[in-house]
């Protein structure tokens, strides 16, 4: 039986031309072997499996090849190649780090570089995972990587360039290796099949591929581990049950039941998600790169983003086309928040499935939306004013169709709490077209605004300590009540305000605790002005109420004192309760009102406050 070579090794490049995913840092090596510009320490860093220590080797055969090829390759004929191929050159030595960590191990490396090579111009010592080594093995390596001899050459290559000391670095030509992209590894991976004779399907390549992470040494094991699977036969459904992958059509099928807002059938697909034993953080991280995928479809331009197969490809195409790009962006937020919040749940599986609840609920939302704005077009006394045609002056040309056109008084029905009024009664050219100014001509001019409906929000619930009471921001007192039994001028007094509170605090019930308690502690007073004073214990009381609740308790007085033009004004108590002391110096002082003794104590043992 043959002696089997790992798709690894038996597939290492051993040119730069052969090099996946790191022409940039191969062209500039073979300029400087070209040119003759070689410097005296090179570092190579990146993460695993992108050729670190095979670009080390390349560049230390191609050094010492005595017969370069015009493409600057090494030439595998000359005594040097062959030597290297064989591993018995003494001119390239390798070192591992990990193991030979010590002063004792660089000085044994320092001594050995003073022995010039015996065929060949340099001797090449490559130094792996070389940010293993001690503080102490650093600074003894330091004078001779800065003045080596002339025919030394260091190539060191790590996966931690933050771990190697700054001298160090600084005497070295530092190359950044990249993670290699999807496409590059998969045409590797079909190179490597149609080599050893095996057929593999494009989309299994593509699982391998992004399963490897962008390292091409990972992505040859997993490759090797799939054949060895399923034989000489690399198909997708066998690569997705070896690798324990979710497969796209879950994705697929759970974003089209969320399309559609079948809440039931995505909570069935997550189910059974969760008993083929994969992860609900891994089902949320593959959902939010499923609706990434879709965001990318949409253009043309991005399309090359999408590092799938071909066939998936027109999946994500099809399926993108028919999910709206605002649906989303908000499934994207969505998603997002549930990722972060993932750990920190104390029910995992619940506070997904509350995720997948809101993204199936965001059609319906956007449905009624679309029926409300609908029903307001539709509805013949809601309608904007037409603009009324001017000079450049501003003045009204007479003679245009507003001003001849008199519109037909229509029957106004009772506008709806929470209806604010546009009323244009200085519109230029009514005097001119007779129209009075309570006719009903105003009541075209009226818009309905309906105050929008806020979605759940999980950043006010973790702020406001489990609350979310609607807010309304109507500069600060409240919006003018549309209750004619409302009148500006009916007077209140102390009790009516005392029993107008209690009755908002009842109004509350169980939902708002924190602001029930306040009401609870709290009794208002009239101010000198008339209006009425909430007085509270601390300043975060009082930034609570003002950023909550300050605008319901303003329409609960307005409405409850049947009183228009109240106004609410909260201030933080200066009783003595509310100066707690803080520091050291404080409590001192507050102890020796307290008992006036403790100060002589303090004089009589000379004691100080640290």
């Amino acid at each position: 039986m043959n002696n089997f070579i790992v798709s690894a090794r038996k597939y290492r490049p051993s040119t730069f031309d052969t090099v996946v995913g790191q022409e940039s840092i191969t062209s500039t090596l073979k300029n400087a072997i070209r040119t003759s510009h070689l410097a005296q320490s090179y570092l190579f860093c990146g993460p695993r499996g992108v050729g670190k220590t095979t670009c080390a080797r390349i560049l230390a055969k191609t050094i010492n090849c005595l017969n370069l090829t015009e493409s600057i390759e090494a030439c595998d004929e000359c005594e040097s190649c062959r030597a290297f191929n064989t591993s018995r050159s003494f001119n390239i030595h390798e070192l591992d780090a990990a193991s030979n960590n010590k002063v004792d191990d660089i000085r044994t490396l320092t001594e050995l570089v003073r022995i010039p090579p015996q065929v060949g111009r340099y001797s090449i010592y490559i130094i792996d995972e070389v940010h293993m080594l001690s503080t102490s093995a650093f600074n003894a390596f330091l004078k001779t990587l800065e003045e080596p001899p002339a025919h030394a050459i260091f190539i060191l290559a790590t996966t931690e360039k933050q771990k190697i000391i700054p001298t160090i670095l600084s005497r070295c030509q530092i190359f950044d290796f990249n993670r290699i992209t999807v496409e590059d590894i998969v045409k590797r991976l079909e190179f490597v099949a149609s080599s050893e004779g095996i057929d593999a399907e494009p989309e299994a390549l593509h699982i391998i591929a992004q399963k490897a992470d962008g390292a091409m040494r990972d992505a040859l094991s997993i490759f090797d581990q799939i054949v060895s699977f399923s034989g000489g036969m690399i198909t997708y459904a066998g690569v997705i049950e070896n690798l324990n992958v979710l497969d796209y059509e879950y994705y697929l099928r759970i974003a089209d039941a969320f399309s559609k807002g079948d809440l039931v059938t995505s909570l069935l697909i997550f189910s059974e998600i969760l008993e083929k034993g994969f992860d609900g953080h891994n089902f949320v991280s593959g959902l939010s790169s499923h609706y990434r995928n879709l965001l990318v479809s949409k253009s043309e331009k991005t399309l090359p983003l999408l590092e799938v197969g071909s066939s998936i490809k027109d999946r994500y195409r099809e399926q993108s086309a028919r999910t709206p790009l605002p649906y989303i962006y908000k499934a994207l937020e969505i998603l997002g928040n549930c990722d972060a919040g993932y750990r920190l749940s104390r029910n995992p599986r619940l506070h997904v499935e509350i995720a997948m609840v809101r993204l199936a609920a965001l059609n319906q939302e956007a449905g009624r939306a679309e029926k409300s704005q609908d029903a307001e077009k539709d509805n013949p006394t809601v309608k904007e004013s037409e603009p009324v045609k001017s000079d450049n002056t501003g003045n009204h040309i007479p003679g245009s169709e507003q001003s001849k056109a008199v519109p037909q008084p229509v029957s106004r029905p009772k506008e709806a709490p929470g209806t604010l009024e546009r009323t244009d009664r200085n519109v230029p050219g009514e005097k001119d077209a007779g129209i009075p100014p309570d006719s009903s001509v105003q009541s075209d001019r009226k818009v309905a605004y309906q105050e929008p409906t806020r979605s759940f929000s999980i950043r006010e619930k973790l702020q406001n300590g489990g609350e979310n009471p609607a807010r309304v921001d109507d500069g600060g007192q409240g919006k003018a009540e549309t209750d004619d039994n409302i009148k500006a001028e009916s007077q209140f007094d102390s009790d009516m305000v005392l029993k107008s509170w209690v009755a908002f605090g009842e109004s509350l019930g169980g939902e708002h605790p924190r602001m029930y308690s306040i009401v609870k502690g709290t009794s208002p007073s009239l101010s000198d002005e008339g209006g009425i004073v909430v007085e509270l214990s601390t300043e975060a009381q009082k930034e609570f109420f003002d950023h909550n609740f300050k605008q319901n308790v303003i329409r609960h007085f307005r409405k409850e004192l049947k009183n228009s033009s109240v106004k609410v004004e909260s201030i933080v108590s200066e009783s003595e309760g509310s100066n707690i002391p803080y520091t050291d110096e404080e409590k001192y002082n507050y102890l020796k009102t307290k008992n006036p003794a403790i100060d002589d104590l303090k004089r009589e043992l000379g004691l100080e406050l640290e």
